[in-house]
């Protein structure tokens, strides 16, 4: 399989639509004439931003046009977060080879959103009667696995963090599992205050959803 070489602007794709329904993402297009069917390629917004150079990628899914018909589009299931983008390339056939017909506007491409994960935390301290520290005890409960770096917890004196620039960053060291974690106790000052925030809100922002318990 490779990228068709010859002069091939009259069989691209155009006019693609989306439409998400409960998890769901319908795909709809205009149908280049002599075109009988269609490789789609799925990935996240960020890896087709870095385009896929000279050689097709890989992990596309044959579609034809009389599947095209019958279902009334192409139904696929979003199973990831985030931003996720389709890319529908034309398939032509020449001596027994299959050639993709690449679009440099990008006009046979869309994204859309396949919403973003819920990640759940709890954070209790608990203080002695007379003593100068207090035991903090996290959790976190992830609808889906978080690496470590995509949260962190800070430390201020004197009231609760704002952000995570108000105070004392610290790192998590192990990733999270779906479901519930729940974190070694540690020790602060009894004047101390906790809270866990994103590393990077605009980055992580997009895939997942900070929700207090």
């Amino acid at each position: 399989m490779r990228y068709a070489e010859d002069n091939v602007s009259a069989l691209v794709i155009t006019d693609v639509t989306s439409q998400v329904d409960d998890r769901f993402c319908t795909l709809r297009w205009r149908w280049p004439d002599g075109v009988q069917a269609v490789y789609i390629h799925k990935t996240s917004a960020e890896e087709a931003s870095m385009g896929t150079g000279d050689i097709p990628p890989v992990g596309m899914k044959l579609y034809t046009r009389e599947e095209y018909k019958s279902n009334n589009g192409y139904r696929d299931r979003l199973d990831e977060i985030g931003l996720v983008s389709y890319t529908i390339f034309a398939r032509l056939a020449e001596n027994g080879e299959t050639l993709l017909v690449r679009q440099n506007d990008g006009a046979n491409r869309v994204v859309v959103s396949a919403g973003k994960a819920r990640i759940y935390y709890s954070i209790q301290q608990k203080r002695g009667l007379f003593g100068k520290q207090k035991t903090v005890h996290m959790a976190i409960t992830a609808e889906v696995p978080v690496a470590r770096d995509v949260l962190c917890y800070v430390k201020k004196r004197g009231g609760h963090p704002a952000g995570k620039e108000d105070g004392i960053l610290f790192p998590f060291v192990q990733d999270f599992a779906p479901g519930r974690n729940v974190l070694p106790p540690i020790e602060i000052g009894k004047d101390d205050f906790v809270r866990i925030f994103f590393t990077d809100g605009p980055k992580y922002g997009l895939y997942y959803e900070l929700v207090p318990e």
